[in-house]
This record gives structure tokens, sequence and C-alpha cells, in this order.
């Protein structure tokens, strides 16, 4: 049996001396990634905003009523996402958003027919208030030291008191001027 020896000439030996110390910096890079994906903590890569669906809240469920046709309830919630020609009788509304700051949301509803009236709706119990989904989808951070817009007892007696002025002369009413009269006499 025979062996090989490889001969690394010196000038490839710093070459690789180069690539192994470029590889272990670049896996040293995952470390400088903070737990919410941001290099050194404040550099965010971009992320697509991903909002599909319907976004239906309680406030626009509690509109709808068993008994009501499809007509009225595509009007009240729009029109579903998923309607199956397997099962006409069931409209699915799915509601999912993947927005940069907020956790993801998904949601379903669905929505049961007999014929042409509205059955049944499943998933309604679980569906936010109009106020609640937009203060967990809003991304933007109150500010550090809100002002207050109501003054305290003690800055109000602070205020300097505003100067009592004369008060003005009145005018005299009617007509300053004489003129004279219109036709000779």
């Amino acid at each position: 049996m025979r062996s090989f020896r490889i001969r690394v000439q010196p000038a490839r030996a710093s070459t690789l001396a180069l690539l192994a110390l470029a590889v272990a910096g670049l896996s040293g890079c995952n470390s400088l990634l903070s737990s919410d994906n941001s290099l050194l903590g404040f550099i965010t890569p971009y992320r697509i905003e991903v909002v599909q669906g319907n976004v239906l809240t309680k406030e626009q469920v509690a509109l709808v009523k068993p008994g009501q046709s499809r007509s009225q309830v595509r009007d009240i919630l729009g029109s579903p996402l998923l309607t199956d020609t397997f099962h006409a009788d069931r409209w699915d509304y799915v509601f999912t958003i993947r927005r940069q700051g907020t956790e993801p949301q998904q949601r379903q509803v669905v929505v049961r027919f007999d014929g042409d009236t509205l059955k049944s709706i499943e998933g309604a119990d679980a569906l936010p208030a109009e106020r609640d989904f937009v203060a967990s989808i809003d991304t933007e951070k109150p500010p550090r030291n809100p002002r207050s817009l109501a003054m305290t007892p003690e800055e109000i007696k602070a205020l300097p008191v505003p100067e009592k002025t004369a008060p003005a002369a009145s005018a005299p009413e009617g007509a300053v001027r004489a003129y004279p009269p219109l036709e000779r006499t």
C-alpha cells in the first residue's frame, strides 16, 4: 500500500490560514444577534408584513344573527377567505398577521348555513374587540416621559399674576362730527 503526503506551499498556507480565520469569524456573527433578531441590539433587518384574510371583531360578529341570508352575512363580515365546493353550507373566515415587533396572530371563524339562511357561527368567542385588536398590532412605542396636559395646584399657584389694566374710557355714543345741513335755510 502506498501512502500519500500533502505538501502545502507557503503561499497556499497563508491563504488557508486566512480562509480558516474568515470561517471562524463568520461563525461568530451569529452570537452578535440578540433574541429579537437584531444585530447588536439596534440594527434590525426589515421583515415584510404579512396580512391575510378578513379582520373580524366582536362588534362585527355581534351584528350577525341566525336566520340572516348569505348576502346579509357577506355584507357584514365580507367575503369568506375559504369556500369549499364540497361543503357549500360552510364559510371559513381566516385571519393571520405577522408584523415586525408584535406576536403573530391567527384566528378562524366558521359560519354554517342551512340552505340560504345562517345556522351558526363557531369561533366567535375568541375574537378581540376592535380596540384590543388595534392595540395588539400597534408597534408605536410610547414616549419615555409623556407630558401631562393638566397642571397641578402647585404649578397653578406658581404662575405669575396678570397685571390689572385700567378700564378703557367709554366710547361716545352716536355721531361725533357735526355735519352742515343739506338744505339751505
